[in-house]
């Protein structure tokens, strides 16, 4: 991603879903937590990862897991303020796992924040905009 990073948070969460569909690390789209703030939190259809950490790792896992990732966004609506953006959209996601050979599809919806911050550490693989909060859930009716 060096020197091409999303301008904007639309274009940010635009290039997970398709970083997302080419099998490609997803740890770099979130943000780590300062000292003063609580754990970041992304949820997923079945799981709940607290932590930068915990997101990371999660997120490797996943990657190493499933294969064949199908991510239509279908309504993405997005704020965006001077620091900060939330969003959502629906998307119809659907992948394979891979040990299983099970396919899994879903109506979903996305909502989530996004902080922008300047990366001191220089490291060129990670956007401008980045995760701090993340919601994934399916669309079923009662």
């Amino acid at each position: 991603m060096a020197g091409d990073e999303p301008a904007t948070a639309t274009e940010t969460i635009r290039a997970y879903y398709e970083t997302l569909r080419n099998g490609e690390p997803l740890g770099p789209y979130f943000g780590d937590e300062r000292e003063d703030d609580a754990p970041y939190v992304k949820f997923g259809i079945s799981e709940r990862l607290d932590g930068s950490d915990a997101i990371r790792e999660g997120l490797a896992a996943q990657t190493e897991t499933t294969a064949n990732w199908h991510v239509e966004s279908r309504d993405l609506r997005v704020t965006e303020r001077d620091d900060h953006a939330w969003f959502s959209d629906e998307v119809l996601l659907g992948w394979t796992a891979v040990e299983q050979g099970i396919r899994y599809e879903f109506r979903t919806r996305w909502s989530g924040t996004l902080e922008r911050r300047v990366d001191s550490a220089g490291d060129d693989d990670r956007p401008e905009w980045r995760f701090v909060g993340m919601h994934v859930s399916t669309a079923g009716e009662l």
